[in-house]
């Protein structure tokens, strides 16, 4: 025991040192290195990286390493140099560029879920959230911190949308949702998953509920099919959800996340 090949020490300094992993991941997305380098026509020197971005040479030297490492990035000596390629993990989901790409969902933790884990222990010891700490807003309601400006919100419903385009099918195949004409997705937000459903099955109506700034944020900065299979409805949490046509044969989605 007490020795860097023991077990149990090599565990807890992954546990301890996991934080570091994470901001690497988050660095990398924000900085857009994953970017230029599905952009770029072959690897690129750290140099090159960094004069494309217009960040310090030797930060962006550093972090290339460190995505080496965590298997986000791949590298190779060409002339003497080390140039660096996205990986297939990278390619799939972290450069915009591709359908699946998580980006946005990885910037929200970032900048919303890792500042409310950085004040775990006060919330412990409260009982109480942390989003005044964390945010600077006073609420004892969740949608009010992550909409706490129109930037935010949009950040949350495009990355909503992200998990759904790699999780949608399978959550929506799970049940059979062929039989229901009329489908309602409660807190559907940017109708990522409506998009989905309707795609999936194909002779179904689909009514994104949601509030009222969801609502009009969808419609402004998100595309939907041209035939009319989806349509948005305003209101609250508590607020009755009006569907096209009445509730026969209608089946809801409850995409509101963490509103009890």
């Amino acid at each position: 025991m007490g020795s860097p090949e023991d077990e149990a020490y090599r565990l807890l300094q992954e546990y301890s040192n996991g934080f570091m992993v994470s901001q690497v991941l988050f660095a990398a997305c924000e900085l857009g290195v994953f970017d230029l380098l599905a952009e770029a026509p072959g690897p690129l020197g750290s140099a090159a990286v960094a004069a494309r971005l217009g960040i310090s040479c030797r930060g962006t030297e550093q972090l290339l390493d460190a995505c080496v490492a965590l298997r986000l990035l791949r590298v190779q000596v060409r002339t003497g140099e080390a140039v660096y390629a996205n990986t297939e993990l990278a390619s799939a989901y972290l450069a915009r560029a591709s359908p699946t790409c998580q980006q946005h969902m990885l910037l929200y933790m970032a900048r919303t879920t890792y500042l409310c884990w950085a004040h775990l222990a006060e919330a412990v010891r409260d009982g109480e959230n942390q989003y005044l700490k964390a945010f600077g807003v006073s609420s004892k309601e969740l949608f009010t911190a992550v909409y706490r400006s129109e930037a935010e919100r949009l950040q949350f419903m495009r990355a909503l949308g992200d998990v759904w385009s790699v999780e949608g099918r399978s959550v929506l195949a799970a049940f059979d949702l062929s039989p229901f004409p009329l489908v309602c997705d409660l807190g559907g937000c940017s109708g990522a998953l409506a998009k989905e459903c309707a795609s999936l099955y194909t002779g179904c109506h689909v009514t994104v509920f949601d509030i009222p700034d969801v609502v009009q944020a969808a419609k402004r900065h998100f595309s939907f099919p041209e035939d009319g299979r989806i349509s948005f409805s305003e209101g609250g949490f508590r607020r009755v959800v009006r569907v096209p046509g009445g509730l026969g044969g209608a089946a809801f989605m409850d995409n509101s996340n963490d509103v009890a």
